[in-house]
């Protein structure tokens, strides 16, 4: 059994002055301290404030994507030499949080924030625990679980957080651990997967998650013979970790099918990668901008090829994008069109952006349509809207936006990540000031909110108590 402590190096200053970390963590403190840090921040409480400018117009650069971050985080740890360098790593708390879930392991972890830079020594990995102080505060945990597994030859899982969107279960990420040979042990809230005697196996997922694909990508990596993953997810970002693990040495094949080939080798090595642009933080930019009727540049790869059905979708609300290289155009020339929208994986319309497109649909004149797919309980938008005096209802997996009424500043709160935003993006155009709080929800996926907002003309503040 592998000795679950772990080493006690490791430096992330996070810059205080940009991103709402505690002073402590800020300063990069030894891992055997975070416990009584991660406490005290999770007391307080920040709000953001948001009042009616007009429209924005600018320049906006748009951030690493989370969801890119976050899987090559715990893939730098399959490397068991040199040092993994990750390029335009967005400074929000999840990955702060899988930051520090690393270097809990054991690896030594620095974060240069001018450069928005991680470096990732993964040589000394040596806990299989991943604690469940960390591992509740964001759901991207899970993705640490075949790194772990293979560098420890067990992992110790003791549940996984985020934002609370119903029925998100994780059992499939270990039965595709158990079909390679792992042993999977439940006690209570705690899951240990065994290593065991792995070898590839033929795979499949019941839904394409995304999180469940990268798992199950990493752990058939290093491990011997062939796996074939069946419906397999196709998001940008599951592509960009499967070139960053390529990268790495890995044998890959099948990317973007659906019908992913993995051949285990023996050997991953560290590698230097930048993370793709976030397409949600780009959609959540133009849609910030189509409801103030207003023109932004959105600065940071071709993020328009990352849409999907959300393009047409803005389109057809009567939002301009017009991409020109590295450069996205959007602007609002007229009024809002009504909308019907139905999440679905990529290239569907993504289940982030129905918050930020039922804000923006308030906004339209008529009926809007929207209907959720992906995640059960992604509607807590609707009852925080009604409070800014929007009128929509919800009947299972459908909800109805009628546009076109003035919305008014209330205290909300931001329920989840996505919520969160939307509520920003109602404060846009609602009548005084909206106070969104439980902002740290906020923080969780949007790096440098307030000051990228007020760039562009918006009346935005951040406050902590």
């Amino acid at each position: 059994m592998v000795a679950s402590t772990c080493n006690g190096r490791t430096a992330y200053p996070w810059p205080s002055d940009r991103h709402p970390l505690s002073p402590s963590l800020s300063r990069g403190v030894p891992a055997r301290s975070n416990h009584r840090h991660l406490k005290e921040y999770r007391m307080t409480e920040v709000r953001y404030r948001v009042r009616p400018n007009g429209p924005l117009t600018g320049t906006a650069v748009v951030q690493g994507a989370k969801n890119a971050a976050l899987p090559m985080i715990a893939a730098a740890l399959l490397a068991r030499r040199g040092r993994t360098v990750l390029r335009n790593v967005p400074a929000i708390t999840d990955v702060q949080r899988a930051v520090e879930l690393a270097s809990l392991v054991g690896a030594h972890v620095e974060y240069h924030p001018g450069d928005r830079l991680l470096v990732i020594d993964a040589a000394e990995v040596t806990s299989p625990r991943l604690p469940a102080h960390l591992t509740q505060r964001f759901r991207g945990s899970v993705l640490f679980l075949a790194p772990v597994l293979h560098r420890c030859g067990e992992v110790v899982f003791e549940g996984a957080g985020g934002c609370a969107l119903g029925t998100r279960g994780l059992d499939f990420h270990y039965r595709g651990l158990a079909r390679l040979g792992a042993h999977i042990e439940e006690q209570g809230t705690t899951i240990q997967v065994k290593g065991g005697h792995l070898q590839g196996a033929g795979l499949y997922l019941d839904t394409p998650s995304h999180t469940g694909t990268e798992n199950l990508i990493m752990a058939a990596a290093l491990t011997p013979g062939r796996t074939v993953i069946e419906n397999a997810a196709l998001e940008p970002e599951v592509l960009d970790v499967i070139a960053m693990l390529t990268a790495m040495g890995a044998r890959i094949t099948g990317a973007g099918t659906g019908r992913i080939t993995v051949d285990g080798v023996e050997e991953l090595r560290a590698v230097e990668y930048t993370v793709m642009p976030d397409r949600i933080d780009a959609g959540v930019l133009a849609m910030a901008t189509a409801i103030t009727g207003g023109a932004v540049t959105l600065v940071g790869g071709t993020v328009l090829d990352h849409f999907g059905v959300a393009a047409h979708k803005l389109q057809q609300m009567g939002v301009d994008l017009v991409a020109a290289g590295a450069v996205t155009t959007v602007s609002r020339p007229a009024d809002l069109h009504p909308i019907n929208v139905i999440t679905d994986t990529h290239p569907g319309f993504a289940t982030d952006l129905q918050p930020p497109l039922m804000a923006l649909a308030t906004q339209a004149s008529g009926t809007s349509y929207v209907r959720e797919r992906i995640h059960d309980a992604r509607y807590a938008l609707a009852a925080e809207l009604a409070k800014l005096g929007a009128d929509v209802t919800v009947d299972g997996e459908k909800a109805v936006v009628h546009g076109g009424k003035p919305l008014r500043g209330a205290k909300v709160v931001a329920q989840d990540l996505r919520t969160g935003i939307g509520l920003v993006l109602a404060g846009l155009v609602a009548d005084g000031e909206t106070i969104v709080t439980n902002g740290a929800m906020i923080d969780r996926g949007h790096a440098d909110l307030t000051s990228r907002f007020t760039a562009l003309g918006a009346d935005i503040s951040r406050d902590e108590a």
